[in-house]
């Protein structure tokens, strides 16, 4: 956290002023880094009819060009080789099944595209003034929910203020701090104290322009008080409270520390992005007056109230493992799950033996911890950002006729721009490519709930709430933490209960993107991790629906499943396609056909994503050398699975310094370039000329991404580290004395504990000494 002084609204320079910074820190930047540091616009650009005409044909011909394989590369073989042999028939199968699969994702990629232009060309945005004629006198409330677990106080603290700066009329911002919560290590304390203090700075550098502005309106509707009271001169007045909030937000920016580019993007997107906004509206005001022309008395009141929301904002802290009666599961779901079962009730801290228990208030007390219910609650990543007028716009959505029973809206993630090192360049291209699909699947209401940000109808949530008790205590479940892609869980469970989801077509969110590939490796393996433990969910999803007489379009369930399996099928497949050494008589042009639409679209989305349409090559060589990692997130289902145990859930790491990755992720993609060149030499002898091209292009590409995304030297250190940790073996801990049952004294013993917990502490610690018991007794 920087040592920022915000500055009080008095002190704020006129005018625009250039913003002056101090860089610090900065992660070195690699050659082939993202040069571009804008970020894209937030309404996407209207496709044109040639585009979309594009997008139907290469629907046609993967179709067309898949069909053609089969019937005269596939089923021609077998038909003139009736006496080819089981092996021959084997290799044909099984290379028909990879080539169906992998065809079918990138259909599937095309369909979504398809759909997600369909909704950029018909959207338009909401105007200004309709947002603020419909937060008129607005009653509800919404609560933004920000679960943090051992992350860097900055990182949160952008994320905490991109959240209080929303313009909404009723904000509240929980921060969940999910840390330990009495650490002993000295630099852990400091980090934690730190994050513990951001929302109580933040409220208190808000605290003077919230009371400037809400004096200001206030005085409006004191003036305005007679019937019949007269505009004249008020226009002064509010322009002078929109220039003092454009400037406190501009010293505010040109005072922040940036250390890399998501510091940028917050300075630059969020604070100069609500001052720029605020500065337009000046512009206006400052026209009507020289104009002579004036807005009405209704419009100045919601000018008014808008900068008022802006800055009013209630901020608070919480941690859920200082209370022993709420779910300590290591997972955000639960960490969320604990607060929003807290929500509309007022408890009362009952410390017991050092555990302190929430209880629902009967009487009203002022230590009481007072939760308010929202009608809608937001959950934010603690690393990301949102843009200023989020919160408004979904909600305005949410309550917009036809969108009654939509539970979860929000704006899928994009990537912070200005990537310093190769590999966050990549990944981030692959998160906007993932922003336009997961809109277009929106269009065939096969939505999903991406869960670094949205806005949740808590009404949806309290009809998907499962309740069980846990050591005499209520749990409440809200959000689903049998796997470690809650989100997609939860979206299946608010199908079966009637309700649909849908992304909002803005980029309105950003979220940091791992920069190295050790903390990318521990990102995929989540993503890969439980999408076919939800199939059968989804399954009893649609059969639930079907009974009940609703439309269930097949092409929504046809995305739906490449969704939660397609990370699954293609590993596989690609394992085949690498190893085996299939017959060259199974090879065709037409598979290259099938696969072509798919490349150029894609290549054509990156560069209208501000990325170069040669990244589809780079991309090809990232997921060669991830193919480990989603095959370890697969495998980790199928575990699940098996065994019924949960998979821990582990966090992304968000630090400055490289994380090492696991020697296995790091020595598969050398072993992937070793085969490949060794498929190449074995297949040059035989003249099987495709095998030779494909294994070539896998050894080039797969080379490239170890040395621009792995690289050599973190490679090596990566397996020496690993290869100490084999070796090291901990000193063996002396055993200790088996501890006494039953205290002798009575000063010795720990009465509160025993009246609280009876037995429950001795059975956990002591269990083993119980036939020692029973001989004493004897005795």
């Amino acid at each position: 956290m920087s040592d920022t002084t915000v500055p009080t609204i008095e002190s704020g320079p006129t005018g625009e002023i250039g913003r002056s910074v101090s860089v610090v820190s900065a992660r070195r930047r690699q050659w082939g880094a993202e040069k571009r540091p804008e970020p894209l616009s937030i309404v996407h650009p209207i496709p044109s009819s040639r585009k979309i005409a594009l997008g139907r044909l290469g629907i046609v011909i993967t179709i067309l060009a898949w069909m053609s394989y089969v019937v005269t590369t596939i089923i021609a073989e077998l038909i003139n080789n009736p006496n080819s042999g089981s092996r021959f028939q084997f290799e044909a199968v099984s290379y028909l099944i990879v080539v169906t699969m992998l065809t079918f994702s990138a259909l599937m990629y095309l369909l979504a595209r398809q759909g997600a232009l369909y909704r950029f060309r018909d959207h338009e945005r909401v105007p200004r003034g309709e947002l603020d004629r419909h937060f008129e006198n607005y009653a509800e409330a919404i609560t933004v929910l920000v679960p943090s677990y051992a992350e860097e106080p900055r990182v949160v603290r952008g994320t905490l203020w991109s959240a209080a700066l929303q313009e909404f009329p009723d904000l509240s911002v929980v921060l969940l701090v999910d840390d330990p919560p009495y650490p002993t290590d000295p630099a852990i304390i400091e980090r934690l104290d730190s994050t513990r203090a951001l929302a109580d700075d933040i409220a208190r550098a808000l605290a003077a322009p919230a009371e400037r502005f809400a004096l200001a309106s206030a005085a409006f509707q004191q003036r305005m008080l007679p019937a019949h009271a007269s505009l004249d001169g008020e226009l002064p007045h509010l322009i002078a409270e929109y220039e003092a909030a454009a400037a406190w937000l501009e010293e505010m920016a040109q005072a922040e520390l940036i250390e890399d580019h998501v510091d940028d993007f917050f300075v630059d997107s969020v604070l100069m992005g609500l001052a720029s906004e605020l500065r337009l509206t000046l512009l206006g005001l400052e026209s009507a007056l020289v104009q002579g022309g004036s807005p009405d008395r209704d419009n100045i009141l919601r000018l008014y109230a808008r900068l008022t929301s802006i800055f009013s904002v209630k901020m608070e802290t919480f941690e859920r493992k200082m209370y022993a009666n709420l779910s300590h599961e290591a997972n955000k779901a639960m960490n969320l799950n604990s607060y929003i079962s807290l929500m509309g009730g007022r408890w009362h801290r009952d410390e017991n033996a050092g555990s302190i228990v929430l209880r629902a208030s009967a009487y009203e007390a002022d230590d009481d911890l007072v939760v308010p219910d929202t009608m809608y609650v937001l959950t934010l990543d603690a690393d990301s950002l949102l843009l200023r007028d989020y919160c408004l716009r979904l909600v305005y959505f949410l309550e917009s006729a036809g969108n009654e029973r939509v539970a979860v809206t929000q704006t899928p993630y994009s990537s912070f721009r200005g990537a310093p090192t190769r590999i966050e360049r990549v990944a981030g291209a692959t998160t906007d490519i993932q922003h336009i699909l997961h809109q277009g699947m929106t269009y065939y209401g096969a939505t999903f709930w991406v869960g670094a940000n949205a806005v949740i109808r808590k009404r949806a949530l309290e009809d998907i709430v499962e309740v069980e008790s846990v050591g005499g205590f209520e749990i409440r479940t809200y959000i689903q933490d049998r796997t470690v892609i809650e989100d997609t869980e939860s979206s299946v469970d608010l199908g079966t209960h009637g309700w649909t989801l849908a992304n909002y077509p803005e980029r309105l969110s950003y979220s940091a993107t791992p920069p190295d590939f050790g903390a990318l490796v521990v990102q995929r393996r989540r993503w890969a991790n439980g999408g076919l433990l939800i199939l059968p969910k989804l399954w009893n999803q649609v059969t639930h629906r079907r009974f009940n007489r609703e439309r269930v379009l097949f092409r929504e369930l046809l995305l739906r499943v490449n969704y939660m399996a397609s990370i699954a099928w293609s590993s596989f497949g690609l394992i085949f396609l690498l190893a085996y050494p299939y017959d060259s008589r199974l090879l065709s042009p037409l598979v290259f056909f099938a696969a072509l639409p798919y490349f150029l679209a894609m290549g054509s989305d990156l560069r209208e994503c501000g990325h170069r349409f040669s990244d589809i090559f780079r991309i090809y060589g990232f997921n060669l050398v991830l193919l480990p990692v989603n095959l370890a997130g697969v495998l980790k289902s199928m575990q699940q699975a098996i065994t019924g145990e949960k998979i821990p859930f582990v966090r992304t790491p968000k630090v400055k310094d490289r994380t090492a990755a696991p020697a296995l992720y790091v020595v598969v993609p050398y072993l992937i370039v070793a085969f490949s060149v060794l498929t190449v030499w074995r297949n040059v002898d035989a003249g099987n000329w495709g095998n030779v091209a494909f294994a070539v292009l896998n050894a080039v590409l797969a080379a490239y991404a170890i040395k621009a995304y792995i690289g050599l030297r973190n490679s090596i250190v990566d397996v020496f580290l690993a290869m100490l940790s084999w070796l090291y073996v901990a000193p063996r801990k002396p055993k200790q004395a088996a501890p006494e049952f039953l205290p002798k004294e009575p000063m010795d013993i720990d009465w509160a504990s025993v009246l609280y917990y009876g037995d429950r502490r001795l059975n956990r610690n002591l269990r083993g000494g119980s036939d020692r018991r029973r001989r004493a007794t004897a005795r």
